[in-house]
């Protein structure tokens, strides 16, 4: 691949709600990395308490303010405001290893490289014992090589560009769409290729309960829905549906195989909470497709103080 001696001016923009602690963290570990960010700007997207005490404990943080409700919205508003030529999006309540910009940087050297997704696995305090969701989570969550390679889009809790990438393809939607799987894809159906990069690491919580994890569910659901229309859509809907609830059997080989856990009973808890949201994802298809109810689990976003 042909290299350029560009010089590179990073931003990274990370959309804020009601995650206080996690955005210090984050902020804290960005400038802890091996390769600050020229500019970090972080938009608030209508928290109870606006961030801005934490914001101003870092010289090259900006904070602004999206009242209209949406991560994808905050992010644009995000871009727009970047004096860099790359843009980095990172999410409130991820931290980014200390070679999280270096790894971008040093893939964005080569030219061919316009769009990269990087690894991102589940934060651990004790990883000998392992909630259920944090085991479910560390092997079937945030699979940035399968979402690139499968469904040409990376996620953007860990999604860097070059700007005139973003320029050309356009904004992120608003909630009513998956806004990163939307983006990621009308770019790959512009030509651009998104590249994997295993070095540039994040870290991201396991969702706190069982609850939460089926409350991602709804609204990744939801958002599928309006993806199939007329009988062949709701036929495939319906055997997609069918098939996920007996599907965890066929999941045991990569259970007991994978490098990210470790010990059986991890492994076990993986199995048992990975059975418990397939059935909740069958149920909720069939519910929404014979109610029609699915914009109903878009509004519901985090509207409550995290700390």
């Amino acid at each position: 691949m042909a290299s350029t001696d560009q010089p590179f001016v990073i931003t990274v923009v990370i959309p804020h709600l009601n995650q206080r602690l996690g955005l210090f963290r984050c902020l804290e570990a960005l400038d802890a990395g091996h390769r600050r960010a020229d500019e970090i700007i972080v938009v608030d997207n209508g928290s109870v308490r606006p961030p801005t005490e934490i914001c101003n404990q870092f010289a090259n943080v900006r904070l602004l303010h999206q009242p209209a409700p949406g991560p994808g919205l905050a992010r644009n508003m995000g871009v727009e405001n970047a004096a860099g030529n790359i843009i980095a999006f990172i999410d409130a309540d991820c931290i980014p290893s200390p070679g999280w910009l270096a790894a971008a940087q040093d893939f964005m050297k080569y030219e061919s490289a316009q769009i990269i997704g990087g690894d991102v696995r589940i934060a651990c305090e004790n990883p000998k014992s392992l909630t259920m969701v944090q085991a479910y989570e560390s092997i079937f969550a945030y699979r940035m090589d399968r979402y690139i390679s499968r469904q040409g889009f990376a996620g953007t809790g860990n999604l860097v560009m070059r700007r005139g990438v973003f320029d050309r393809v356009g904004p992120f939607a608003g909630l009513k769409k998956a806004e990163d799987r939307d983006w990621g894809q009308r770019a790959s159906r512009m030509g651009y290729e998104i590249h994997f990069a295993p070095d540039m690491r994040v870290f991201h919580p396991a969702r706190p309960n069982f609850a939460a994890l089926q409350a991602k569910w709804d609204r990744q659901i939801s958002h599928d829905m309006g993806q199939g229309t007329g009988w062949q859509g709701r036929l495939k809907w319906t055997v997609k549906a069918l098939a996920l609830a007996v599907s965890p059997v066929a999941e045991i080989p990569r259970i007991a195989t994978s490098k990210r856990i470790k010990g059986l009973g991890n492994r076990a808890k993986a199995f048992i909470c990975l059975a418990g949201i397939r059935v909740h994802r069958s149920r909720r298809m069939l519910q929404m497709l014979t109610r029609g109810d699915a914009g109903c689990y878009l509004s519901r976003w985090n509207r409550s103080d995290a700390g």
